[in-house]
């Protein structure tokens, strides 16, 4: 089977369920920011040397990939496609709690370094905050279920409190920002 199928040579793409819509339209723009997220999150996980860390991190693949689905679909079409739910968003709550528990009080700003791993846990959250923006502007022009957008806000935190978390255990200090004014 060839990958290529130059349907999309014209700057068109196929929603799931057939609908061509313009490769730079917000849709487009949405799920394609969540796919990289989901890179960044693949390219995280193999940084990490925790298997229960391995582990949060392959689920939330698998939720970016529903994600990615339930945006990547005609919303005119009836679709049962799994999708993102509250039960997620308190398992992210709960694994920060977890890790928050381990890490000194935060006073200061901190830089996105000082370990690879750490700065693995930044590319994803910026990355995750501008999911979310296109999400958001998504939302403007079509029905997009809240819980998507929490998700992401709280996925976002997740990976902060992660990097400091994985800085902590490969006894990584974290780098306090210091005004160069």
């Amino acid at each position: 089977m060839k990958i290529y199928t130059k349907t999309g040579d014209k700057g068109e793409t196929s929603l799931f369920g057939g609908r061509r819509i313009s490769k730079d339209d917000l849709r487009i723009e949405a799920y394609g920011t969540v796919d990289e997220l989901n890179t960044f999150v693949g390219v995280l996980h193999d940084a990490c040397d925790e298997n229960e860390i391995k582990t949060e991190l392959q689920t939330i693949q698998s939720l970016l990939f529903n994600l990615g689905s339930v945006l990547a679909s005609d919303p005119d079409q009836d679709f049962q496609l799994p999708g993102i739910q509250p039960k997620h968003i308190e398992i992210l709550e709960k694994s920060m709690d977890k890790m928050d528990e381990q890490l000194p009080v935060l006073r200061n700003f901190i830089l996105p370094s000082g370990h690879p791993s750490v700065s693995a846990a930044h590319v994803c959250r910026t990355v995750c905050r501008r999911a979310e923006r296109r999400i958001v502007s998504l939302s403007h022009s079509a029905k997009i279920d809240e819980v998507n957008v929490i998700y992401l806000n709280r996925l976002s935190d997740y990976f902060f409190v992660l990097a400091r978390y994985l800085g902590h255990l490969n006894n990584a200090g974290e780098i306090i920002w210091q005004s160069q004014a």
